[in-house]
């Protein structure tokens, strides 16, 4: 499988994930002419930013390592202008990264507030 097929797979099993969780998601792939954001989710008032990332196997690192200081701010901006155009500035927000290590649904990890 080749990796854009693969990291397609990790943010389907993760967007299935925070369904199941209870969670409304809002948009899928969210981008702007900054970058974009894998799901934005919504749960109970908050908006959730929620970056995925994807691993076949930890030869190459635990796959949140991927997610580095320039990615979260990048992460960031892009979010601050969801808000903004959708009149959300003052809506209560947060930013989680969910890990898919390997293929099963057993191997994903949520990390709330991951920054």
């Amino acid at each position: 499988m080749d990796n854009l097929t693969y990291g397609k797979m990790c943010e389907a099993k993760a967007t299935s994930y925070l369904k199941r969780k209870g969670y409304t998601i809002l948009a899928n792939n969210y981008k702007n002419k900054i970058g974009e954001i894998d799901i934005i989710a919504k749960y109970n008032d908050t908006i959730i930013f929620v970056e995925v990332k994807g691993r076949m196997s930890r030869a190459f690192g635990d796959p949140f390592e991927a997610i580095n200081p320039i990615k979260q701010q990048k992460i960031r901006m892009v979010a601050t202008m969801f808000l903004k155009s959708k009149g959300l500035l003052e809506a209560p927000c947060r930013f989680d990264a969910i890990a898919v290590l390997g293929d099963t649904d057993a191997d994903i990890r949520h990390i709330e507030n991951a920054f």
